[in-house]
């Protein structure tokens, strides 16, 4: 029955007299229904007796009973109503909850979104800034380069002048001696053929012109003493450069330790030190901006930095792509020492002094390492377009190496 009734519309369980569900429904013999109320009311009211729908009359009132079959039906009509409204109004309070949540929600994402977009704008202030920084610092060093390359081509173009000049001066004074002999030689010529025929008197005066020499004038090694001159001004030039630039690079010197003698424990002189491993990694680590350190080298070293924290007691190759940036010095007793830059691939140095001190310079941010003769100020080498993971950590060893590795003999090198 209550399949029955989820069936039947809500105007089916409606009285025609109060358009209400029925209560205590009665059918009169034309077949209508109403409530026992209603109808017993409005019969009450008319002269008639009549149905309010069909308008039938009836001339003797009705004896109506209450249809127990729709009063079931329209009981479980108003029960359903009511349990839908309830549903109904349970489901707008749910509603009104989301609707409020979400409202709250939009709130909050409204937030978030504006607080996203602040920082965006932040972000692009601080591009801005970079760029125009950027754009001065570029601007700056392309006028200085160009005031470098200026005096360059000036301290050349003026050896060069100066090449002439000697040369010019020196075959004027060769074609002046040249012009004079042979004016004189023409002279003696013309007072000799004026003593062709005899005559009386005597010969006019001459030079002996038997060991008399002309050579041509020699301008050999004239070039070559020029720009051996233009070598030494170049390079005092180069140097107060070098000196310039290792100043400014030991502007952003830091503190720490890398010596050996210092970091690890020393031993007993007649102890056999040479499966002692003497690499020293500095505890304080650069992720960001640049800084300056420098070491004092021994015989054989490698110096730079390095992204690595491991164990070094085994076999250490160095190059970039294993996060080693390093300057080597392989000890030689017969021969000259070799000088590596252990890119990826190897870089062999020719230096025109052994450097006893070495400066590291690390700009973080440019991707630039530079290594420098701190006792003549020459830049020993650069590696540039460096990609850093992370932290980068100073090292130095003095134990054997290749220019390429570490630790290459047989013995065991164990880190202290």
């Amino acid at each position: 029955m209550a399949a029955a009734s989820c069936l039947l519309t809500e105007d089916q369980f409606l009285c025609s007299i109060c358009l209400d569900v029925f209560t205590d429904p009665v059918t009169s013999p034309c077949g209508h229904n109403y409530c026992k109320s209603c109808i017993t009311t409005y019969w009450n009211i008319n002269v008639q007796c009549q149905c309010p729908v069909c308008k039938r009359i009836y001339h003797t009132r009705p004896e109506l009973q209450v249809n127990t079959f729709i009063s079931e039906m329209a009981a479980q009509f108003r029960q359903s109503a009511q349990h839908k409204a309830m549903l109904d109004h349970k489901t707008q309070d749910a509603l009104k909850e989301r609707t409020k949540g979400k409202k709250s929600e939009l709130v909050k994402t409204d937030a978030e979104i504006q607080q996203m977009i602040k920082k965006r704008r932040v972000k692009i202030e601080e591009i801005r800034r970079s760029v125009e920084l950027s754009n001065k610092a570029a601007d700056r060093e392309m006028e200085e380069g160009v005031q470098v390359f200026t005096a360059l081509k000036e301290t050349v173009e003026r050896s060069q002048a100066e090449l002439i000049k000697t040369i010019t001066e020196k075959q004027r004074v060769k074609v002046n001696q040249g012009a004079v002999l042979i004016k004189q030689l023409e002279q003696e010529i013309s007072a000799l053929e004026k003593q062709t025929v005899p005559s009386v008197g005597t010969s006019p005066a001459t030079r002996n012109w038997t060991g008399a020499r002309f050579l041509p004038a020699s301008y050999e090694g004239s070039v070559v003493r020029a720009v051996s001159q233009l070598e030494k001004e170049l390079s005092d030039y180069m140097t107060r450069l070098f000196q310039d630039e290792l100043r400014r690079v030991q502007k952003y010197a830091v503190n720490v330790t890398l010596d050996p003698d210092v970091v690890h424990p020393k031993r007993d002189k007649h102890a056999d030190n040479r499966n002692i491993c003497r690499c020293v990694l500095s505890k304080q680590g650069f992720s960001s901006g640049r800084f300056y350190f420098a070491v004092t080298t021994s015989s054989t070293f490698t110096v730079g930095v390095t992204t690595q924290l491991t164990d070094n007691s085994s076999e250490i190759t160095l190059s970039p792509r294993n996060g080693y940036w390093t300057l080597s010095m392989q000890w030689k007793l017969i021969g000259p020492n070799k000088y590596f830059a252990a890119a990826d691939q190897p870089v062999c140095l020719s230096l025109k002094s052994k450097p006893t001190k070495v400066g590291v310079f690390v700009d973080h941010e440019q991707g630039l390492v530079s290594f420098h003769d701190v006792t003549t100020a020459a830049l020993i080498f650069c590696f540039t377009g460096c990609c850093f993971p992370g932290t980068v950590y100073p090292f130095f060893s003095p134990c054997d190496n290749n220019g390429m590795k570490i630790h290459t003999k047989d013995e065991s090198c164990v880190l202290q």
